[in-house]
């Protein structure tokens, strides 16, 4: 399993950057990788997460956007000398977006041995529909 820790140098970059715009959107210390696949009907995304339980992750859905937030926490023991520490830690902020609008009332998630798993179902009115035709003679 790999992680992605996102460079110094790179946040530092980030930071100066996001100072120059008006946007306001948490740091992140640590890369979350997640797949998406979709269907007609939902989105699923699948996100690995290791160490970090429920509490400590907020999910948000708003119109087309998935946003996952929380902190991987540290073991952390003042008496431990590290030789190689690996191990992400920090804060993440994740957020995704997608084609569709979504239904945020219906999702599903679910956190199993640090993956999780986010069932969004799309909009009743982005879903694809039938249309009948009538033949007239």
């Amino acid at each position: 399993m790999t992680f992605y820790v996102i460079p110094r140098g790179r946040v530092i970059r980030r930071r100066a950057w996001s100072r120059d715009d008006d946007f306001d959107t948490p740091e992140s210390e640590v890369f979350v990788p997640v797949n998406v696949t979709g269907d007609a009907d939902s989105y699923t995304i699948t996100a690995l997460l290791p160490g970090v339980k429920a509490d400590d992750l907020s999910i948000q859905v708003l119109d087309e956007t998935v946003t996952l937030q929380g902190e991987i926490k540290s073991e952390e023991n003042g008496n431990v000398s590290y030789l190689l520490r690996e191990r992400p830690t920090g804060k993440f902020y994740r957020a995704i977006r997608l084609a569709e609008p979504l239904n945020a009332d219906a999702c599903e998630a679910t956190l199993t041995d640090g993956v999780l798993t986010l069932r969004v179902p799309k909009a009743e009115e982005s879903r694809p529909r039938k249309i009948k035709i009538n033949s007239v003679k």
